[in-house]
């Protein structure tokens, strides 16, 4: 597959791809003879896991370093374990402080639509966002 055709497939510019390759989040891409990238199924696996990486948050730096391991074999499995181990952590407490928020903002959303229905917004209804 071309630049152009992976772009479209996942929706992502052709210069965030270059720049995958470039920042090694992905390792680099196959070319044809005459330099054109020339995707191929495992290069489309690794634009695959970067995309899902970012967004799950993990740094340019995380993939890259990730890449890297995985390059260099299995005896790096430990550490790649290790690295997925701590992204699940972030991510895991960064659902935690979502929920939390969720759970605040629809508080405060119910407060509002009684007050919709009773005419009346208590200055204490009003205020509870912070002490939920």
């Amino acid at each position: 597959m071309t630049i152009k055709e992976v772009s479209a497939k996942y929706g992502v510019p052709q210069d965030t791809l270059r720049y995958y390759e470039k920042a090694g989040m992905i390792p680099p891409v196959s070319r044809t003879a005459g330099g054109i990238r020339d995707y191929q199924d495992e290069d489309l696996s690794w634009v695959e896991l970067a995309l899902c990486m970012r967004s799950a948050g993990l740094p340019v730096e995380a993939i890259a370093n990730y890449v890297r391991l995985t390059q260099q074999g299995d005896s790096t499995i430990p550490d790649r374990l290790a690295l997925l181990q701590k992204q699940r952590r972030v991510l895991l407490d960064q659902q935690s402080q979502i929920s939390a928020t969720l759970e605040r903002l629809s508080y405060k959303i119910s407060r509002y639509e009684d007050a919709l229905k009773t005419g009346v917004l208590t200055w204490e209804a009003a205020g509870e966002f912070e002490k939920a």
